[in-house]
């Protein structure tokens, strides 16, 4: 693997699965042929996290853009090469479990819902029908002024300390 030229494989591949959306393509497992797919994997990313990015790219005017795609997926392939050791998960996030969207975190609505849906996208544990990066994530990180991929980093850098995530965006809430 050439670990140099990642960003511009990952752009090729965003390309296309943006291209093949808009051409009315539906499908995540139909965008990518083996080898693009064995590529995806041996970087811990699934065909399902591009279409999710093509998707949302159609139906919000360009959101949330390859700049955030790449720095997201830079973070998870760090993680699954490094804390992994390039295996993937064989957990999915029970989407039951998930806390409600409407629920707070020191007056900050969404937070509860972001932290195991984080952490199951740094773990590559996300189920398809949920993406890390939606409409609704976007709206949160907009609102508390935090890049995606910065986010990923904070869930990576704290673990499990809750609280130590929510005093970082709550300070950084604060800084608008």
């Amino acid at each position: 693997m050439n670990h140099f030229d990642f960003p511009a494989q990952f752009r090729a591949l965003y390309d296309q699965a943006v291209a093949r959306y808009g051409a009315g393509q539906r499908g995540a497992e139909t965008f990518f042929d083996a080898t693009q797919k064995a590529w995806l994997a041996a970087n811990g990313i699934t065909p399902q996290h591009l279409y999710d990015y093509a998707e949302d790219f159609h139906g919000y005017d360009g959101e949330p853009g390859f700049e955030h795609a790449l720095g997201i997926e830079l973070v998870r392939r760090d993680y699954f090469l490094n804390v992994q050791h390039g295996r993937a998960s064989t957990a999915t996030l029970d989407v039951a479990t998930m806390p409600a969207k409407t629920d707070t975190a020191r007056g900050i609505v969404w937070l509860p819902r972001i932290l195991p849906k984080a952490r199951a996208k740094l773990r590559g544990e996300m189920p398809a029908s949920m993406m890390y990066g939606c409409g609704g994530d976007r709206q949160f990180f907009k609102a508390q002024n935090i890049l995606p991929a910065e986010f990923l980093a904070l869930i990576w850098r704290h673990g499990a300390d809750d609280a130590a995530i929510i005093e970082w965006v709550a300070r950084r809430a604060a800084v608008k």
